[in-house]
C-alpha cells in the first residue's frame, strides 16, 4: 500500500501538484515532506539560518569555531541532538551495507598511522612550541589554536580507513572459505589536511569490497547505483543528491575508475562519498607482494582479488541531510507584523523535517504552564514508557515556563516529529494532544494509544 501511494505521488510531485495519496499518517508525511518553501529566499540566508538554528536547537555546541568546522565536513563538539543524529545516521549506513549482501563484515582498526607507511611524523618540533608559547602578538585563544595545529601535525594519525581493511584482509579469509566476493566494513574517525597546514578529524564510514578482477568494474557501477538510492532514501529533496565519473586527472592513486556522491549545497556541490576501483596493487603492496597467500577462489579459479573502496564523510553527510530538510516558514504573530519595519525583526524560522528515522528525537511531551503534580507523574511515566519502547523523546519537565507556540516553534526548529500535550483533560479521561511537526495537525488520542501510534509511525517510515 506504502509504496503504491508513493509511486501515485511523485507523479504528483513532477507535476508540482501536491495531492496526499491516501489518508494515513503515512501519505500525510509523504505530501508534507515535498512542501516547497513558504518563505521568500530574500528575508534570510539558509546556511546562516542553519548554523544558527543549529546551535539554538542543541545539535552543535556553541562557538564559531564548532559551526565552521561542521559547514567544513568537519567533527567538531556536538549538542546532544547532534550526537543523536550522527549515531542515526550511522547505524542507517551500516544498516544498508550489511542488508545489501550476506558476505559483508564488520572490523575495528587502530586510530594511530602506519610508521611502515609514512604516514603521520611522531616527532615535535619543540623549537616551533616554543616560539607559539613566548609570542606576544597572539591572544589566549590563537595561541591555543595554532599550539592544537602543531600537534595535531606532530603526531601519527590515520588518514583513512582502507588501510586497516587490507591489512586485516588475510585474517578473514577462512570465514569465507576464500571465496570472493567479501566485504569488510568500519567507521571511525580519520585526519585530513583542512587547506591551513593543518589535520582536521571527521567521522568516516567504509565499505572495502574484495572481488574478481573479471567483474570489478561491474561491482563498481552495483555499489554507486546502490549508494545513490540510499543517499536520496532519507531527502526531503532527493534531486540535490546525484552522482558522478571522476575524470581521469582527479582519480585517486592507484585508481582506475572512481564515483563520487555529491550533495548540491548552496554554495556548491560538494563530495559525500568515493567509490574508487583500486585493482590489486594495494593489496599486494600492503602483504608484500606474495601472491599465493592473498589469492582467492573465483569459482575454480585462484586469482588475487580487486578492492572496490567505497567511503563516506559522515560530519558532511549530516550538514548536507540538515540543509536537505531545512524549510523556511512565516511567523504568524500579529504583533511582529505591526512592528515589522520599526525594528529588525525576522519574519522567518526554519523547520528541521528530517526523515523520521534520522530525526533525533521522536516526541516532546509538554505539561504547559503550571503543571500539577499528577501531571508530572504521567509525564514521568509515558517518558519511561517511550524510552523502553526505544523511542527518543524530550521530557516536558524542562520547557513548562514556555507558552504553547513558543514550544511548538522550537521543537520544529529541532525537528521534533510530534508534540504532546499532558494537561487536566489527560487526568480526567486519559485523552491527550498530539501535534505533527510535518501537517501541524492536533488530534486526540488516548494515553493508552500514544506508544502503539508512534510504533507504527517509525516501522512505515522506515519501509518508506
Amino acid at each position: 500500500m506504502i509504496s503504491h501511494c508513493m509511486k501515485r505521488f511523485r507523479i504528483c510531485c513532477e507535476t508540482r501538484s501536491i495531492r496526499v495519496p491516501c489518508r494515513d499518517f503515512v501519505g500525510q508525511y509523504i505530501a508534507n515532506r515535498y512542501k516547497t518553501t513558504v518563505c521568500p529566499n530574500d528575508e534570510s540566508d539558509p546556511t546562516r539560518m542553519l548554523l544558527e538554528l543549529c546551535v539554538n536547537g542543541f545539535y552543535v555546541a556553541p562557538g564559531q569555531v564548532h559551526t565552521d568546522l561542521f559547514q567544513r565536513g568537519m567533527c567538531c563538539n556536538y549538542g546532544p541532538l547532534g550526537v543523536e543524529l550522527k549515531k542515526n545516521l550511522l547505524e542507517q549506513w551500516w544498516s544498508s551495507i550489511k542488508r545489501s549482501r550476506t558476505q559483508v563484515f564488520g572490523i575495528s582498526t587502530l586510530t594511530t598511522g602506519d610508521e611502515k607507511s609514512g604516514e603521520g611524523n611522531p616527532s615535535l618540533d619543540v623549537e616551533r612550541l616554543n616560539q607559539l608559547l613566548d609570542a606576544d602578538e597572539f591572544n589566549k585563544a590563537q595561541r591555543t589554536q595554532r599550539i592544537l595545529m602543531l600537534l595535531r601535525q606532530s603526531t601519527s594519525l590515520r588518514t583513512n580507513l582502507l588501510q586497516g581493511a587490507l591489512e586485516q584482509y588475510i585474517s578473514w579469509l577462512e570465514l569465507v572459505n576464500r571465496r570472493l566476493p567479501f566485504g569488510l566494513a568500519e567507521t571511525g574517525l580519520s585526519f585530513q589536511p583542512d587547506g591551513s597546514g593543518s589535520r582536521a578529524e571527521a567521522t568516516y564510514a567504509s565499505l572495502v569490497w574484495f572481488c574478481s578482477p573479471r567483474s570489478s568494474s561491474q561491482w563498481l557501477d552495483h555499489w554507486a547505483r546502490l549508494r545513490l538510492q540510499w543517499w536520496r532514501k532519507f531527502a526531503l529533496a532527493p534531486s540535490e543528491f546525484s552522482s558522478r565519473d571522476v575524470q581521469v586527472d582527479e582519480l585517486q592513486e592507484g585508481a582506475s575508475r572512481g564515483v563520487k556522491i555529491v550533495y548540491s549545497f548552496p554554495w556548491g556541490q560538494e563530495t559525500l562519498e568515493n567509490l574508487w576501483s583500486l585493482g590489486d596493487s594495494d593489496l599486494l603492496q600492503t602483504h608484500g607482494g606474495v601472491r599465493a597467500k592473498i589469492q582467492c577462489f573465483d569459482g575454480q579459479k585462484l586469482v588475487v582479488p580487486h578492492v572496490i573502496s567505497v567511503v563516506s564523510n559522515m560530519d558532511r553527510s549530516m550538514m548536507a541531510y540538515m540543509h536537505n530538510s531545512l524549510q523556511l516558514m512565516k511567523k504568524h504573530d500579529g504583533k511582529q507584523k505591526l512592528y515589522r519595519r520599526k525594528v529588525n525583526i525576522r519574519m522567518c524560522y526554519g523547520v528541521l523535517k528530517l526523515h523520521p528515522v534520522l530525526a533525533p528525537v521522536k516526541v516532546a511531551l509538554d505539561m504547559g504552564r503550571g503543571a500539577t503534580l499528577e501531571q508530572r507523574q504521567v509525564c514521568d511515566g509515558l517518558l519511561q514508557e517511550f524510552l523502553d519502547a526505544g523511542i527518543s523523546a524530550w521530557p516536558g519537565s524542562i520547557d513548562i515556563t514556555s507558552s504553547a507556540e513558543k514550544l511548538n516553534t522550537k521543537y520544529d526548529e529541532m525537528g521534533v516529529l510530534f508534540t504532546m500535550v499532558i494537561d487536566e483533560n489527560t487526568l480526567e479521561s486519559g485523552v491527550l494532544q498530539v501535534r505533527s511537526r510535518d501537517t501541524t495537525i492536533r488530534e486526540s488520542k488516548h494515553i493508552s494509544e500514544v506508544k502503539g501510534f508512534l510504533l507504527r509511525y517509525m516501522r512505515a517510515a522506515h519501509n518508506m
